[in-house]
């Protein structure tokens, strides 16, 4: 027996020497960092990085905590649904005493579980979007060097279920974060590194990660299938498209209007192939290969295309069409849509992410009360427009059945029309 009792002290002070030479080889004291505006502005590249208007304007995220713990948060409403073994916590984050308690799928009073789902939130949704609270109430921002590099080191002075933590960002070339290290009153050691690279592009424009792995014996977080996108957004662009009877536009093969008396199309969108006059010259342009597109000059046939008139060509049509059916492209892929309030009224919010010709531009549309489409504000850095207003007017029902617009004025009273809109099969 004494020597089971010995055996058991070695392995036991083997452990704890072991422990102790691990904790002194890993432990790393929390630098030092300069605050300022230095700081701040790290901190700001870092946030428009992650694209942080989209995660202002996103509506729901939903994710899971390495399988236990699952969410739904309707962030713009505070409440957020928690599920984990026979439990769901419906937590009101700003009034937690509306929060309501579910075991076994039936009501119950229970605080200790509210309080319970708020610290699993609080920890839960932090390895989430961790980035996007740097400016959060109660933080300090210090800029500090990293391998030769200025890396980001945040610090909660209040707030969550752990004040006093601090989170070390490292960031690419780009400013999204790769990593993090953290000293924090639940780890013992300072400096555990985290993974932060394993990123998704969300619905919503914002980058939420999949996955972390800790320099911590390489163990792993699961985020599950992470999600964030604008439901109301969506249900409102549903109301524009069944409003311009978008149905009979995706039905309608043929397209013909013109651009300030300058410009003329008609449009094989079937074929995909528009025919686009300007002067003298018609580019038989083929809208998803431009190599195959044929022009004519004073309706002579060119025996090898000028790639110059078909890029100018193409060029037009991604304008002048966009003036015709821009809100029937409400759901194409690489778009962004939000809701703001203008004049204490929902309008829409659209942002291009691909596409087109100036990727990156934003679009906000003011509708009628049958949203239909009445004007929109334009965002399009390229052409430094901030804001600048344009009507969509005098919409006409085309012979197939679809509204298309035959107007804009601009806000100094000058008036774009599309000239004679068709739209046939």
């Amino acid at each position: 027996m004494k020597k089971f009792f010995k055996i058991i002290g070695i392995l036991l002070l083997l452990i704890i020497v072991s422990g102790g030479i691990y904790y002194f080889t890993t432990n790393e004291p929390l630098p030092e960092g300069k605050q300022g505006k230095e700081a701040d502005a790290l901190a700001t590249k870092m946030l428009n990085a992650l694209n942080i208007d989209a995660y202002k304007n996103t509506e729901v995220l939903k994710w899971s905590f390495r399988g236990e713990h699952t969410y739904r948060w309707y962030k713009q409403e505070n409440i957020v649904h928690i599920s984990w073994a026979n439990y769901k916590v419906t937590l009101h984050t700003n009034a937690p005493n509306k929060s309501e308690v579910y075991v076994d799928g039936n009501i119950t009073d229970k605080p200790e579980l509210v309080k319970q789902a708020q610290d699993f939130f609080n920890n839960d949704s932090f390895w989430l979007i961790a980035p996007y609270k740097v400016f959060d109430s109660g933080t300090e921002r210090r800029i500090v060097k990293h391998e030769g590099k200025d890396a980001l080191l945040i610090t909660y002075t209040s707030g969550g279920s752990t004040p006093g933590d601090s989170y070390l960002w490292i960031l690419d070339d780009n400013y999204l974060p790769t990593s993090f290290k953290m000293w924090t009153s639940i780890i013992p050691i300072g400096g555990v590194a985290a993974t932060w690279s394993d990123l998704k592009n969300t619905e919503s424009g914002i980058k939420l990660p999949k996955e972390h792995t800790l320099s911590l014996f390489g163990l792993k977080i699961d985020m599950g299938d992470v999600k964030a996108y604008n439901e109301k957004a969506d249900e409102l662009a549903d109301k524009v498209l069944k409003a311009i009877k978008h149905k009979a536009y995706k039905n309608t093969r043929y397209l013909e209007w013109s651009f300030a008396s300058k410009r003329s199309f008609k449009w094989d969108k079937e074929k995909n192939v528009a025919d686009v006059s300007w002067d003298s010259i018609r580019v038989n342009l083929d809208t998803r290969n431009t190599k195959k597109s044929t022009i004519y000059i004073n309706n002579k046939k060119q025996e090898v295309a000028d790639s110059t008139i078909v890029k100018k060509a193409w060029n037009i049509f991604n304008n002048d069409s966009f003036w015709l059916v821009a809100p029937h492209k409400l759901f194409e892929n690489g778009i962004i849509r939000s809701i703001q309030q203008v004049d204490e009224k929902d309008a829409l919010l659209v942002k291009y992410t691909t596409g087109g010709s100036t990727p990156g531009d934003s679009y906000l549309w003011i509708l009628d009360s049958n949203f239909v489409p009445k004007s929109y504000k334009m965002f399009v850095p390229s052409m430094k427009m901030d804001g600048v207003s344009a009507t969509w007017q005098d919409w006409v029902t085309t012979e197939s059945g679809t509204l298309l617009p035959t107007n804009h004025t601009f806000g100094n009273g000058r008036v774009l029309s599309m000239g004679t809109v068709k739209g046939y099969n």
